[in-house]
């Protein structure tokens, strides 16, 4: 069903009555109250608003605090770690140093005993050819 011209018209001529009606139907005293009033709640509510996030952060500051402290926990436990290994390396030289020491003196106990040997064998053989 289309609009005729004149209904048109009609509409036109009375849409701003109409609009005015609904929206600002109350008195511009009354309408302006009721504005302050909404901006009162609206600031309200931004204020609590405000104070949770305020609240939030805090409770990020103090998670934050807590993750701090854990590290700082964690790198003391890694220090001590570290110094049980500078010890457990001073442990291995110690050994490493015995061992060289052991090894000197089985060369020196391997040489006097081909020592020994090279004299007997020498001595058999010597005592082998008289007889």
């Amino acid at each position: 069903m289309a609009l005729a011209e004149e209904d048109i018209a009609f509409i036109k001529t009375h849409l701003g009555e109409w609009l005015t009606e609904q929206s600002l139907g109350k008195p511009a005293v009354v309408y302006e109250i009721e504005l302050r009033e909404r901006m009162v709640r609206v600031e309200e509510e931004l204020k609590h608003q405000r104070e949770l996030m305020r609240q939030g952060f805090e409770q990020v500051d103090r998670r934050f605090e807590q993750v701090d402290k854990r590290f700082e926990q964690v790198e003391k436990r890694f220090e001590q770690v570290d110094k049980r290994f500078e010890q457990i390396d001073k442990r291995f030289e110690q050994v490493d140093k015995r061992f060289d020491e052991m090894l000197k003196r089985h060369d020196q106990q391997f040489f006097w005993l081909l020592g020994f040997i090279a004299t007997g064998v020498g001595l058999v053989i010597a005592a082998l050819r008289f007889l």
